[in-house]
């Protein structure tokens, strides 16, 4: 996303989203089996099968290399129309997400992922596709880590106020971008500022997206210090945890900083950082 977005269009979008409820919880989720103690399988598993190293593994890791053991590329059948979006994983067991909006950002984007690079682990970029035109190497960077990357719109609009022809624009652009970039289209989707509707649910399933919230909300677009960041992700955390932070959309200093404090406290406490790749 090119503006901040910290002003009064924000609060309201976030009471519309508040408005809609709680998420509907994961039943099924297969993580991504790098997010494991692995070295590289001697022969690969199946298209759509996890590697053995998925099953029965202690919960410490460290991956060798980055992109070992990543998720076959494939186009999924179509999900289903959810009514809300997924807001924690909780089959995960002792493990959390980190999600990152509104990317890809030369200014911000680099350091983090130089962090997550650092401490060998993924996580999932929600990038909006105006930012995937401008600076489609960072994207191809996000990848080429092995992190997912998801849809968060073209422009970064207040979803409930488009209509149905304006959303698949927002979504349909933007999964083409990734596609044309990457090679495969996105499979999970953020609306702006957790602003949800039907029309939004149906479309992004059309488009074979399965749509992701969060849990904890770190509020880093109001730049309200490193300390507080590191704080509400530390008080937070939790098995299935989904954790929400920025890489672009305005000043982000504090969210890499940040970053670099509470990971390796969560590693140290025992989860595994690891990313969604299906939900079956």
């Amino acid at each position: 996303m090119k503006n901040n977005h910290t002003g009064p269009d924000r609060r309201t979008a976030l009471r519309i989203a508040l408005g809609l409820g709680a998420a509907t919880a994961v039943h099924v989720v297969v993580a991504d089996p790098a997010a494991t103690p692995t070295r590289p399988a001697e022969t690969s598993p199946a298209a759509g099968a996890p590697p053995a190293n998925l099953r029965g593994r202690p919960s410490a890791y460290r991956l060798e290399p980055m992109t070992a053991n990543t998720p076959p590329r494939y186009r999924p059948a179509q999900p289903p129309v959810r009514t809300r979006p997924f807001e924690e994983l909780p089959d995960l067991g002792h493990a959390m997400v980190l999600t990152f909006d509104d990317g890809p950002d030369p200014l911000h984007t680099p350091g983090i992922l130089a962090t997550l690079r650092k401490h060998r682990v993924r996580a999932m970029f929600f990038v909006c596709g105006e930012m995937v035109e401008a600076h489609p190497d960072l994207l191809r960077a996000m990848a080429d880590d092995g992190h997912v990357v998801g849809n968060h719109s073209w422009s970064h609009p207040l979803i409930p106020g488009l209509s149905r022809a304006g959303i698949r624009d927002e979504l349909g652009r933007t999964s083409d971008a990734i596609e044309s970039t990457l090679g495969m289209p996105p499979l999970w989707y953020r609306a702006p500022y957790g602003a949800w509707n039907r029309n939004s649910f149906e479309i992004g399933a059309e488009l074979g997206m399965e749509p992701m919230a969060w849990t904890v909300d770190t509020l880093d677009w109001t730049t309200p210090g490193t300390d507080t960041i590191v704080r509400r992700v530390l008080e937070g955390a939790g098995p299935g945890v989904v954790v929400l932070s920025h890489d672009s959309g305005g000043d982000r200093r504090q969210s890499v900083v940040a970053l670099g404090r509470y990971l390796p406290r969560l590693l140290e406490d025992g989860y595994r950082i690891t990313v969604p790749w299906g939900v079956t």
